[in-house]
């Protein structure tokens, strides 16, 4: 079962959620930060390194980006309820501009501001403004109790700034 935009903000699992970001199935989030990919990584059976990125300032409130991939950090915080687990999705204005999210799975006790990686397929690049709305997330309750919550690398991940 997916819960409505209205329970997640009554939850508090997007606790810096205005009304606006409020959506039927779920609650937009806004971008933060824009960084390009400064290195190669990797991604082991054991180890994984995850490539420095190079911030990209915004220019008069503006990114303007061209083709390639960058990584986002959202502005929004989420805190994932213990009984569900997120999924976040580009906005369909993205998708129309010709630019894509992508993003992983978010799991039940992660609380944090995440990252997704936005590709600008379109040639003529994208212009985004610092605090857009760039995409949505959903929460599905799962089936059953969750064996503990997430714990990984990135749990509290960007509330240090």
């Amino acid at each position: 079962m997916a819960l409505p935009g209205w329970m997640i903000r009554e939850l508090g699992a997007v606790p810096t959620a205005s009304d606006g970001q409020v959506q039927p199935a779920g609650v937009d989030l806004r971008v933060a930060e824009v960084e390009m990919l400064a290195e190669p990584g990797l991604l082991g059976v054991k180890s994984r390194i995850i490539p420095r990125g190079t911030p990209v300032a915004p220019e008069g409130g503006v990114w303007r980006l061209t083709p390639g991939a960058y990584r986002i950090r959202f502005l929004d915080v989420v805190e994932v309820p213990r009984d569900s687990l997120g999924l976040c999705f580009p906005r369909s204005s993205l998708l129309r501009m010709g630019a894509a999210l992508h993003c992983a799975v978010w799991d039940p006790g992660y609380k944090g501001r995440g990252q997704a990686l936005l590709t600008v397929y379109n040639p003529n690049g994208i212009t985004v403004e610092a605090g857009a709305r760039i995409a949505q997330i959903i929460f599905i309750k799962l089936a059953g109790e969750a064996k503990g919550e997430y714990q990984g690398a990135y749990q509290g991940e960007g509330l240090e700034a």
